[in-house]
């Protein structure tokens, strides 16, 4: 698979993006949620959610990138804005909400590409450091995140929404003053 180039997703994304998000959902957590929670997403239902995270997103605080590969299409997507944990604060502290790749894609570099972008996109929006949360077995990920500059902060929580507990931690970064 080639290389993905990332670019600000619209509104007309939101299909793919449904779809890569339930895929990469039923790949990366498959054994550690349950079965029928993963094998009943919708892509439909994730499209639209990304239609409404798109429209309600301010530019000026947060975005939803995707990456592209030619002849692939998108590949993967992020999505960020200011911080939403009580602990920290939101004017100077962003997050990552989410990270996905089309498991298709896993180890050709777009989760970095879409990491690296939305890093420096939170910085030059004035964002001082950044948190986001991961699956606590997650290890995958976990790793990407270590090799990509975050580190755990000791935060944890546990997330009953769906009807099933998980735990999460988080990882913070600092980020670099564009110059």
């Amino acid at each position: 698979m080639p290389a993905a180039s990332v670019r600000p997703a619209t509104r007309a994304d939101a299909e793919v993006i449904g779809l890569v998000h339930v895929r990469s959902w039923q790949s990366a957590y498959r054994g550690k949620m349950p079965k029928d929670h993963l094998d009943g997403l919708d892509p439909a239902g994730r499209a639209e959610l990304w239609r409404r995270i798109m429209q309600e997103t301010e530019p000026s605080r947060g975005g939803v990138f995707v990456a592209v590969a030619e002849g692939d299409g998108i590949t993967g997507f992020a999505s960020f804005g200011p911080s939403r944990d009580a602990d920290t604060d939101p004017r100077v502290t962003g997050e990552v909400f989410a990270i996905y790749a089309d498991p298709n894609a896993w180890g050709t570099g777009t989760g970095r590409a879409l990491m690296a972008s939305a890093v420096a996109t939170m910085a030059r929006l004035g964002y001082a450091d950044a948190i986001l949360w991961v699956l606590d077995t997650n290890n995958r990920a976990r790793r990407f995140y270590a090799l990509a500059g975050w580190e755990e902060d000791g935060a944890n929580k546990t997330d009953g929404s769906r009807g099933f507990d998980i735990t999460e931690v988080r990882y913070r970064r600092t980020l670099a003053r564009p110059v």
